[in-house]
C-alpha cells in the first residue's frame, strides 16, 4: 500500500472527528475533501468508510461521557440501577424513533434525492442562518432545562424530529439540528450539546451497522488497514473537538458556527456551480 493512501485516510479521520461533533455538517466538508482526496478504493468501500468510520468518533463519546451513559454502579453491596440513567435511554430511544424509521425504510431513495452538493450547501446556509437567529432570540433568556434529568418524554421527542431533519437533508448536521431545535425550546447550550452526544451513539451505531452489512466484511489486507487508521484518527480528533466545544460553549453562544456554515455553503456552491 502507498503510504500516501494512509495520509489520505488520516486527512479523513481528522475531518470525520471535528466536523462530527462540532455543528459545522460533516458531510459538507467531507464533499468538498472528496473532491480533493480521493482514496484508491471502490465507491462502494468508500461509501461505507465515510459511515464507519464514525464509530471511532463514537467511541470518544462513551469513554468521555461514561460514567453519564453507563446505568450501573458496583460498591461493596454489590450492582446498584442508576435509575435517571436508565430513564434518560429510554427518552433518548425515543428521540431516535423518527430518523430510525425514516432512514431504514427510505435510505437510499434519500440518498439518490438529496445527496447532492446542493442540497448540502443550501442545508448549511439555512441551518447556519437559524443558529444566528435562534441565539439572538434566546439572547438575555434564561434556560427552562439546565440538566439532562429535567429533559421530558416530549423534549425528546421534539429533538428527534430535529434530528430527522438531518437526516433526510445531508448538510443540516446532525449535532446542528438537535442543538438548533433544543435551544429552540429552552435547553440550555451544555445540556443541548450532551444530550445531541449521547443521541449519536444509537445512531451511529445503527448507520455503520447498516453500511457494514451491505457491504459486506469481505474486506481485503488494503481496505482494513484504511479502515482502521480512519477509525483511531477520528477516535483520537473526536476527543479533542469535544473537550473543545464544550470549554467554548460555556462562555460563548453558537453564532460562530452560524457563520462558518453559511461562508462554507457558499464555497460548496460556488466551488461545484462556477469554479469546477
Amino acid at each position: 500500500m502507498e503510504f500516501l493512501e494512509i495520509i489520505k485516510a488520516i486527512i479523513l479521520g481528522v475531518v470525520e472527528g471535528i466536523t462530527e461533533w462540532l455543528p459545522v455538517s460533516s458531510t459538507g466538508h467531507m464533499i468538498l475533501v472528496d473532491e480533493f482526496l480521493k482514496l484508491n478504493v471502490s465507491p462502494e468501500f468508500m461509501e461505507m468508510f465515510l459511515v464507519v468510520i464514525q464509530l471511532g468518533a463514537i467511541l470518544a463519546v462513551v469513554i468521555l461521557y461514561w460514567k453519564k451513559i453507563f446505568p450501573f454502579t458496583f460498591d461493596n453491596k454489590g450492582m446498584h440501577i442508576e435509575k435517571d440513567t436508565f430513564s434518560m435511554w429510554f427518552k433518548i430511544v425515543v428521540a431516535c424513533l423518527p430518523a430510525a424509521v425514516v432512514g431504514l425504510l427510505f435510505d437510499d431513495q434519500l440518498n439518490a434525492l438529496f445527496y447532492n452538493p446542493t442540497t448540502v450547501a443550501i442545508m448549511l446556509i439555512v441551518f447556519g442562518i437559524l443558529f444566528i437567529v435562534v441565539e439572538n432570540y434566546n439572547k438575555g433568556k434564561r434556560p427552562t432545562i439546565n440538566s439532562l434529568a429535567d429533559i421530558t418524554y416530549t423534549t425528546a421527542i421534539i429533538i428527534g424530529i430535529w434530528q430527522l431533519i438531518a437526516a433526510v437533508f445531508p448538510g443540516t448536521s446532525r449535532s446542528g439540528a438537535t442543538i438548533v431545535g433544543a435551544l429552540l425550546i429552552g435547553v440550555s447550550r451544555t445540556v443541548a450539546a450532551e444530550f445531541t452526544f449521547f443521541l449519536a451513539i444509537p445512531v451511529m451505531f445503527g448507520a455503520s451497522a447498516l453500511k457494514l452489512l451491505k457491504f459486506g466484511f469481505s474486506f481485503t489486507g488494503n481496505e482494513l488497514i484504511l479502515l482502521v487508521v480512519g477509525l483511531v484518527v477520528a477516535f483520537i480528533v473526536s476527543v479533542i473537538a469535544i473537550k473543545f466545544l464544550m470549554t467554548y460553549i460555556k462562555k460563548h453562544d453558537f453564532k460562530v458556527f452560524g457563520w462558518y456554515r453559511i461562508v462554507l455553503g457558499i464555497i460548496v456552491l460556488a466551488y461545484f456551480y462556477i469554479i469546477k
